[in-house]
C-alpha cells in the first residue's frame, strides 16, 4: 500500500518531485540516464572557470605538470652531516654508502636514504648494569660475570666495551641486532681468554694483557661477521673471586704473600752468605797456593845454596869452614846485648868505659 502511494505521487526513493536520480540529474525524456561524457565535459568547463585568467587550456596543464615533476625530482636531494654516513636504499635494497656532503638519489619512493651517526661512542656493559654514577650504583648480573679460569677456578668479571659504527651500510643490513651481536661476541671472547688464564694472573698483573687481547680478538670476530663495527676499547672494571668464597680466597692470598715474603728473605740471606763464603774460600786457596809456592821456592833456594857451598868446600875446605863458622856465630850473637872486644882493641885507642852497647842499640834503631 505504501509503495503504491509513493508511485502514485510520482516520487522515487531519492526524494519527491521531478523524479531525480542519485546524481542529481533528471532522466531524459525517454527515461534513460544522463550521458557520462556530457558530465565530464561540464566538469572540465567548471574547472577552467575556477582557474586564473590565462591559465586555461592544455598549456597551463602542461606547466602545472612540469612544476609537480620538478618538485618530485627535488625530493632526491639530501645532505649527510660530518658525523654521519648516507645509506641509500632502492626499493628496500642497499645500493651504496655516501660520505658527508650534498648528494642526490632517485626521487621517493624509488630510493630513500638513512643517515646514522658514525662518530658516537657506544657502550655495552657486561656482567653488571649501572643505574647511576659511582661503583655503588651497579647491579651484578651473575649469568654474564661468572667465568671459569684456566686452572678451574671461578672468577667474577665486570667489563665494558666501547664501540662505534665503522661502515653504516654493513651495520644496518649485514646483522640483525648489532648491539646484541657485539655483546654476545664480547662475552664469548672474554670467556675464551679467561679459560686459558690462571686466576692469579687474572687478579694481579695480567689485566692489561687481557684487555688488549680481548679487543683484538673481538675486532677480528666482528670483521668475520662483516658487522661494520669498530671496537674502541675493552676495559676491565672489576676482577674478583665469587662472593661466596672471597673470604677463603683472601686467606689463601695472604698465606701466599707470607710464603713469598719468607722465600724472598731466604734468597736475600743466601745471596749475602754464599758470595761471602765463596770469597773467603777463594782467599784461603790463594794463600795456600802462595805459601806452597814460597816453601817450594825456599827449599829450592836452600838446595841450590847447599850445592854451591858444597862445591866451594870441595875446592877449598878451610876457607869454606871459616866462612860457615863466621856466618853461624853472626847469627848466634845477633840478639846478644854484649860487645866482645879483642885484646888487640885496647891498643887501638878504644876507651874501656865508653857505652858501646847503648851506641850499638841506637845504631840498630
Amino acid at each position: 500500500m505504501i509503495i503504491n502511494k509513493i508511485n502514485d505521487n510520482g516520487s522515487g526513493p531519492w526524494g519527491s518531485g521531478g523524479g531525480n536520480n542519485p546524481w542529481g540529474k533528471k532522466p531524459n525524456s525517454n527515461g534513460t540516464p544522463p550521458d557520462v561524457d556530457q558530465m565530464l565535459k561540464e566538469g572540465k568547463e567548471k574547472f577552467k572557470k575556477m582557474m586564473p585568467t590565462g591559465f586555461g587550456g592544455g598549456k597551463g596543464i602542461t606547466i602545472l605538470l612540469f612544476i609537480l615533476l620538478g618538485l618530485w625530482l627535488m625530493t632526491g636531494i639530501y645532505r649527510v652531516n660530518p658525523q654521519e654516513q648516507g645509506v641509500v636504499m632502492r626499493f628496500g635494497e642497499w645500493v651504496r654508502t655516501t660520505p658527508p656532503g650534498l648528494h642526490y638519489h632517485l626521487p621517493t619512493p624509488i630510493e630513500k636514504v638513512f643517515t646514522p651517526d658514525v662518530t658516537r661512542d657506544n657502550r655495552i656493559e657486561i656482567g653488571y648494569r649501572s643505574f647511576g654514577a659511582g661503583t655503588s650504583n651497579r647491579r651484578d648480573v651473575p649469568d654474564e660475570s661468572k667465568m671459569i679460569t684456566g686452572d678451574e677456578n671461578n672468577i667474577d668479571i665486570d667489563f665494558v666495551v666501547f664501540w662505534k659504527i665503522a661502515d653504516a651500510g654493513a651495520y644496518l643490513f649485514n646483522i640483525q641486532d648489532p648491539p646484541e651481536t657485539v655483546k654476545v661476541a664480547a662475552q664469548s671472547v672474554m670467556r675464551d681468554i679467561i679459560g686459558q688464564t690462571n686466576i692469579q694472573t687474572a687478579l694481579t698483573g695480567g689485566r692489561q694483557e687481557i684487555q688488549v687481547k680481548a679487543k683484538n680478538m673481538l675486532q677480528e670476530l666482528l670483521n668475520e661477521y662483516q658487522a661494520g663495527v669498530e671496537i674502541r676499547n675493552v676495559q676491565l672494571l672489576s676482577v674478583n673471586p665469587p662472593a661466596e668464597v672471597i673470604d677463603a680466597f683472601n686467606d689463601v692470598q695472604r698465606a701466599r704473600q707470607d710464603r713469598d715474603t719468607l722465600i724472598n728473605e731466604a734468597e736475600a740471606f743466601r745471596n749475602d752468605i754464599v758470595p761471602r763464603a765463596r770469597g773467603e774460600a777463594a782467599q784461603l786457596i790463594s794463600e795456600a797456593e802462595a805459601y806452597a809456592s814460597e816453601v817450594v821456592n825456599r827449599a829450592k833456594g836452600d838446595a841450590d845454596r847447599f850445592n854451591s857451598i858444597y862445591t866451594s868446600y870441595k875446592l877449598n875446605p878451610e876457607v869454606t869452614k871459616s866462612r860457615i863458622y863466621l856466618e853461624t856465630m853472626e847469627k848466634v850473637f845477633s840478639n846478644v846485648k854484649k860487645i866482645i872486644m879483642d885484646k888487640s882493641a885496647s891498643t887501638s885507642g878504644v876507651v874501656p868505659y865508653l857505652p858501646l852497647n847503648q851506641l850499638n842499640q841506637k845504631g840498630n834503631q
